[in-house]
């Protein structure tokens, strides 16, 4: 039995509010559980230098961890003068998610840039980010339609993310903070509406696992991913 008291294949409870913010041209709160992220999408009337003049806008992520998200208070990164390593590749990845499903010409010469704040983190903190961070670019979008700025197909895909491990040697879906740190082997998953794969990150926490249990955590991704895109459609409706 999984400490949550979960199926295998079971999310925890996720749900998603929009328009949390009055001053972000799209934003939401999502909730994977007990994990919390604060998504807000920002647009500027500009892009980065090495893309001045190339007709194109870019989408950008940033991510950080509110100081007592964790059961420890953790220093604001800013204080330590610069983002960890940890922080650097997650929104990186985050940002590589977003524009896997953006056409970048259609947006013309602006920047959106999602800031994804994790407000409590009990596992999952990536994972719910990106999925709660296309609602907010969604909204974004939206926002510059209504002003004739872009066309909705601009945005013409999904995309959403969930983990996946082997937890007392049993494929699981979503894993939260127990099973993380306790976890033989873990994953995330991030797949688009059309059922493309943006990035998988897996790792053996203690022997190596196999094909077998490779394609068995796939298919349980698959299946979470296909939920929250579902969630996502709801959402926006």
């Amino acid at each position: 039995m999984r400490p949550s008291n979960r199926q295998p294949d079971e999310l925890r409870r996720v749900s998603i509010e929009r328009a949390v913010s009055m001053h972000a041209e799209g934003s939401c709160l999502i909730k994977f559980g007990n994990t919390h992220v604060l998504c807000t999408a920002s647009l500027e009337e500009r892009v980065p230098p090495w893309l001045k003049g190339q007709g194109r806008g870019w989408v950008t992520a940033e991510y950080a961890m509110l100081p007592r998200a964790t059961s420890d208070r953790t220093r604001r990164e800013v204080t330590r003068g610069s983002p960890s390593g940890r922080t650097h590749e997650i929104q990186r990845l985050i940002g590589r998610s977003l524009r896997a499903v953006v056409d970048l010409e259609k947006l013309g010469e602006r920047q959106i840039t999602v800031d994804c704040d994790v407000i409590q983190a009990d596992g999952g903190t990536r994972t719910a980010a990106i999925t709660g961070a296309w609602v907010a670019l969604s909204d974004c979008i939206e926002w510059m339609k209504v002003r004739e700025m872009v066309t909705r197909e601009a945005l013409p895909d999904q995309v959403a993310a969930i983990s996946c491990g082997l937890y007392k040697g049993t494929p699981v879906l979503d894993l939260d903070y127990a099973e993380d740190s306790n976890a033989d082997a873990d994953a995330n998953f991030v797949m688009t509406g059309s059922g493309g794969i943006v990035e998988v990150q897996g790792t053996a926490e203690t022997n190596p696992f196999s094909q077998e249990n490779f394609d068995a955590l796939m298919g349980l991704a698959r299946k979470g991913i296909g939920e929250l895109l579902q969630l996502q459609k709801l959402t926006i409706s």
